[in-house]
């Protein structure tokens, strides 16, 4: 019965999560703009977000995933992408080629870093609404 009332708050809240992800992954993409031979990283929202509402642990499956390309580097929690092999963050592709290798494009990851603080926003919003209205109905007011 619990679920029930719950589960579009529990929706919402994975979400949350994600987008806290996902800012944190653009903004260290934005950090390393002028990093020679930084490869920007990305995650399909979308699809990473359906993946952890597989099951009851899928989030924290999902957020536990490391990524690591050499046995020496330190492992950063990272999302993973599923029940693909690799799980591993996405590379973003590059629009424009540039002298130190370094694909991070500066407007869409500024773009990208506006939507997701907007939509971060609105969830929580969203979220601090839900949460109101069950309080309210809980205490009959």
């Amino acid at each position: 019965m619990l679920n029930k009332i719950t589960g579009n708050l529990d929706f919402q809240t994975d979400a949350l999560v994600l987008r806290a992800e996902r800012q944190r992954i653009i903004s260290s993409n934005i950090a390393n703009a002028d990093t020679p031979g930084y490869v920007a990283r990305d995650f399909d929202f979308a699809k990473t977000l359906k993946a952890a509402r597989q099951g009851p642990n899928a989030l924290q499956e999902q957020l536990r995933t490391l990524s690591t390309t050499d046995a020496k580097h330190i492992p950063v929690p990272t999302v993973s992408f599923g029940q693909d092999k690799d799980k591993r963050l996405g590379y973003s592709l590059a629009a424009q080629p540039a002298l130190d290798n370094n694909t991070v494009d500066m407007d869409r990851e500024r773009a990208n870093f506006v939507d997701n603080a907007v939509r971060y926003e609105a969830t929580l919003r969203f979220v601090n609404g839900s949460s109101r209205t069950l309080l309210s109905a809980i205490t009959g007011q």
